[in-house]
């Protein structure tokens, strides 16, 4: 049994399945971000439908005066999602998005535990992985679905800072990898991904022999950590360079402010009491077990036998128990310093998401507690009992302080609807631009009006997400109302002449003016200079990848 590969890969996929078989039975669940998702995946859609290839701005947010939301969410997400729905019913998309990601996620476990696991204990690891408590409360509760696919990339990275260790270019071009990918995938993910890759980095520098061996081991994980930022450049400038753009401070609003999320946090919000309580309670319940496995754990090796490979004298097991305790530490109140002061820590936003990278340390760490039983029946019978318990405090909770919401096929397809005939949907406020007013929009706004209520003679030619064109005939000068939030990149030109546009005020649209007479008016979303930076900075990025990965093909253990 799981001699081969591809058995144990088939395994996995039968596992990680049972985990959305209640999307066939009650529809999607709709957790707190799954209309975001949906909604960027079908608009992500029509717009390469329309020839844009790499979408920058969400048109139909806010019932159409658009939001800049693909230039700041990473795009990892949004194009698989999108991906999918050009090949799958939308009704179906959701459930397909979160087995494909489980797959993932259990198959990057499997490959970190086999590099001390025999193949069933490192199935089990994966599977345990795959359907930890965290991950089936971020798809039935929360519908992060950015966050569960940052999920296949903690594995991995543990794995390459591992490999790090051995000589040679290529471990550096793989850490760097699995780091741009955390970039991909979600970016507060990405700040715990790599605020843990750096305290590994350190632990495992301390144990070298020598401080030359740790200051040269630093240098390549500093290495990994640059290229893997130039790698993801094309997102990370224009997100970095626009952010005084938008109202990005509406991400540290009251109720999702750090200090606000705390393990056991109440306010004076009943709904948010209610949904951290819950979280609570699995994060305590997988603490405990955590706590558990790593002391039954601490001085386990694994018996040699054909393909497996023995523990580090309890070095692995330092590195698993330190990174599980510091994700614990930081869920609780008493590590808020650490969220005022580490930089950019705060943007990590909401403390319970550490539970992504404590599920990785809680699969291997529970799989080696119970490798050494005296038998076969005990040892997969102590598992059962760990996932029954962790699965039961989730379900008993879930069902006892807030049960899941569902969306049925209908509900799709309404949603769908909206982006087909361009009715829109709620944005986020966020991605606004900066000054702007979501809540004082007028729904019932026309394309093009005059700024001053006034009818006015207009024919649109074109209004798609990058580029809005009409003709307009006035009998005197008029300043034009847009239904287009004022974002800066975007330019105007009326009569092939680059105008000055001007801002409403509380709402913040954008006005054009027109002299009198016939006037042809284009808006286009413009590339900006920092877009232009972060391409070029990723295409050297890119060269430099390939260049070091040919330089290793003569030899896969030249120095770096």
């Amino acid at each position: 049994m799981l001699t081969r590969p591809i058995t144990r890969y088939l395994v996995l996929a039968i596992i990680c399945w049972l985990a959305v078989v209640p999307f066939v039975l009650w529809g999607s669940p709709s957790g707190h971000d799954f209309e975001f998702h949906m909604y960027s995946w079908m608009e992500v859609l029509a717009q390469w439908k329309q020839g844009i290839v790499y979408p920058r701005w969400a048109g139909l947010a806010h019932w159409g005066y658009g939001e800049a939301r693909f230039l700041f969410y990473p795009p990892g997400s949004w194009m698989l999602g999108a991906a999918l729905g050009a090949m799958l019913p939308w009704k179906v998309v959701p459930g397909v998005y979160c087995w494909l990601v489980l797959m993932l996620a259990g198959i990057s476990m499997y490959t970190l535990a086999r590099r001390w696991l025999p193949p069933p204990e490192a199935i089990f690891a994966a599977a345990f992985y795959a359907l930890n408590p965290y991950h089936l409360l971020v798809i039935y509760w929360r519908s992060a679905y950015a966050e569960l696919l940052a999920a296949v990339v903690v594995p991995l990275v543990l794995l390459c800072l591992l490999r790090l260790r051995e000589r040679g270019v290529r471990p550096v071009l793989w850490l760097s990898l699995a780091l741009a990918g955390a970039w991909m995938a979600n970016a507060p993910s990405a700040m715990m991904i790599h605020y843990s890759a750096a305290g590994l980095a350190v632990l495992m520098a301390v144990r070298e022999e020598s401080p030359r061996d740790a200051g040269r081991f630093l240098c390549r994980a500093g290495i990994a950590v640059l290229l893997g930022a130039g790698l993801a450049s094309f997102y990370l400038v224009p997100a970095v360079y626009e952010e005084p753009w938008v109202n990005i401070a509406a991400v540290m609003s009251a109720g999702v402010r750090p200090q606000d999320n705390f393990l056991f946090t109440y306010l004076a919000d009943a709904d948010h009491n209610r949904f951290n309580l819950l979280i609570s309670l699995a994060a305590l319940a997988e603490i405990a077990a955590l706590g558990v496995a790593a002391w039954f754990g601490r001085k386990v090796l694994v018996d040699e036998h054909e393909g497996s490979r023995s523990l580090d004298d309890r070095g692995v097991w330092i590195l698993l128990a330190s990174w599980g305790a510091a994700t614990a530490f930081v869920m609780l109140p008493v590590s808020d310093f650490l969220w005022v002061y580490l930089p950019k820590f705060r943007f990590v936003q909401l403390p319970f998401r550490w539970l992504l990278c404590l599920n990785a340390t809680l699969a291997l760490l529970v799989t080696i507690a119970t490798m050494r039983s005296s038998s076969a029946g005990w040892k997969w019978g102590s598992r059962a009992f760990v996932c029954a318990a962790l699965l039961g405090a989730l379900l008993i909770s879930g069902h006892r302080i807030q049960p899941p919401w569902w969306d049925r096929a209908a509900d799709i397809q309404e949603m769908d609807d909206a982006v087909t005939d361009a009715t829109g949907y709620e944005g986020t406020d966020e991605y606004v631009p900066a000054g702007g007013d979501p809540y004082e929009l007028n729904k019932d706004l026309a394309q093009v009006s005059d700024a001053g209520g006034g009818a006015v003679n207009v024919r649109v030619l074109a209004w798609s997400a990058t580029e809005k064109h009409f003709t307009v005939q006035a009998d005197t000068r008029r300043d034009l109302t847009l239904r287009l939030f004022n974002y800066p990149a975007w330019t105007a030109l009326v009569n092939g002449r680059r105008v000055a546009t001007q801002t409403t005020e509380v709402t913040g649209l954008m006005i054009v003016p027109v002299e009198a007479g016939a006037n042809d008016v284009r808006v286009y979303f413009a590339r900006t200079p920092d877009r232009l930076v972060g391409a070029i900075v990723c295409g050297i990025s890119v060269a430099i990848f390939i260049g070091l990965w040919i330089w290793t093909l003569r030899s896969p253990r030249k120095e770096l």
